[in-house]
């Protein structure tokens, strides 16, 4: 008797294991449509055979998401080098012009009162043989100091400074930082065969270039750098170019112009030194496409490989697609 009730409970309580398991199965199903219907993404991601990240997202997922495709727009670039340099301290060259200004003015004064004792010498009046030589000498001591205050302008600066057309506005345009003077170097042994067309400036932390004028090729070589130097003129917008700022800068050069896309800012995922774009290939498919970052512009980045003009890259949402990738990545090793 106690065996057949024995026996009667277990049947109860197997019973009661099946009904549960089938109760739980249903409310997952349940749960799975009602998920569904309440629109929770449904990606796939896959890695590509050419090690760039594949990932598809139904138009539903993508409009839940936000995703938002932009056209790439054809650009040209002028060809360019990518060098080093510094903002120019504006102080030793108002020093050296000062110099030059007060000795062209001493040079003048004394070459007047020699003109002055020389007719009064030739018309036999109140002026010696004696204040004629000394008045002729002091002149002469003066040429010789505006010849050095020339001298040691030129050494310094070159023609690139020397030349301009208003010296005296120009260095009172340093002088107050209106514009700045920016010195760019390339690298110890690389010379160029042809005279820059102008330059970009970057400034550190930033990447919208700022445009600036190139004066010339410097007088003087940098002792550490041991390259060939350029000076450009900027204007110090919103005063951010201050003496002594390392800067990196782009000499632009002649030539046929480089063809390709501008890629927008809000485009790029970013990821151990690397950047990268979505690029939308079908309705549901998007690939992530490697691209070099070498020539900042001021509304993205200029990039001459990889990319056509009117594909349509990614740039609302890009960093979405790149977890996406990872995480099927985790579940795959998983």
């Amino acid at each position: 008797m106690k065996v057949k009730h024995l026996l009667s409970l277990g049947a109860l309580v197997l019973v009661a294991v099946l009904l549960g398991t089938h109760f739980m199965k249903g409310k997952d199903r349940t749960t799975e449509e009602a998920a569904e219907k309440l629109g929770t993404p449904k990606t796939k991601a896959e890695l590509g055979t050419n090690s760039d990240g594949v990932v598809s997202l139904d138009e539903k997922t993508q409009k839940l998401i936000g995703l938002e495709a932009t056209a790439l727009t054809a650009a040209t670039l002028s060809p360019e080098i990518k060098s080093y340099g510094r903002v120019l301290d504006p102080s030793p060259l108002v020093g050296l012009l000062s110099s030059l200004s007060s000795a062209r003015a001493a040079l003048e004064a004394s070459a007047k009162e020699y003109q002055r004792v020389k007719a009064l010498f030739s018309q036999g009046e109140n002026a010696s043989a004696r204040a004629l030589e000394t008045a002729e000498a002091a002149m002469k001591r003066d040429q010789i100091a505006l010849n050095t205050a020339e001298a040691q302008f030129a050494s310094a600066w070159g023609k690139a400074i020397t030349g301009q057309p208003d010296l005296a506005a120009f260095v009172q345009s340093l002088s107050t930082y209106e514009t700045v003077l920016v010195r760019l170097d390339l690298p110890a042994g690389e010379l160029l065969q042809e005279t820059p067309t102008g330059g970009r400036l970057v400034l550190p932390g930033a990447h919208q270039p700022i445009k600036a004028r190139l004066l010339g090729r410097a007088a003087t070589t940098d002792p550490q750098v041991q390259g060939e130097g350029f000076l450009l003129l900027a204007t110090n917008t919103a005063a951010r170019l201050a003496s002594g700022l390392a800067i990196s800068g782009f000499l632009q050069l002649p030539g046929e112009p480089l063809r390709g896309v501008i890629v927008p800012e809000t485009a790029l995922v970013r990821a151990a030194e690397r950047a990268w774009v979505y690029v939308q290939t079908n309705a549901t498919t998007f690939v992530r496409q490697d691209i070099g970052l070498e020539h900042p512009m001021a509304d993205g980045w200029f990039v001459a490989a990889g990319l056509s003009p009117n594909e349509r890259v990614i740039t609302t949402g890009a960093q979405t697609l790149l977890s996406e990738e990872r995480k099927s990545q985790i579940k795959v090793g998983d």
